[in-house]
């Protein structure tokens, strides 16, 4: 069973930093791009940052662009999102999703792409 387990959310101020973690059990996610998505309340769920397999790769939404990083480290079979220069609407439940498609080269912004997400972590930008 394919499990993925999202940690390091947390309260933090608007400037500051966290880094997101999401181990992959069950799987290898060695040839798989993986992605990362959020969801603020009342909103719709919206794509943060992707990683393809090989992780040369990366894509970003316009609103996190300069200020997140995703990386991967397939020895543990985690994705990370480091977050710096956070802002209060970066407020919002964090999901990792994985991409069953194998070798795909351009990491997918789109939601429907992904097979396989977590259970997220809260992230809350408040002073």
């Amino acid at each position: 069973q394919v499990q993925l387990v999202e940690s390091g959310g947390g309260l933090v101020q608007p400037g500051g930093s966290l880094r997101l973690s999401c181990t992959v059990s069950g799987f290898t996610m060695d040839y798989h791009a993986m992605g990362w998505f959020r969801q603020a309340p009342g909103k719709e769920r919206e794509f943060v940052a992707a990683i393809n397999w090989s992780g040369d790769n990366t894509a970003y939404a316009d609103s996190v662009k300069g200020r997140f990083t995703i990386s991967r480290d397939n020895a543990k079979n985690t994705v990370f999102l480091q977050m710096s220069n956070l802002k209060s609407e970066d407020t919002a439940l964090y999901f990792c999703a994985l991409d069953w498609n194998f070798r795909r080269t351009v990491a997918s912004t789109t939601a429907r792409m992904y097979e396989d997400w977590g259970q997220g972590t809260q992230v809350t930008v408040s002073s």
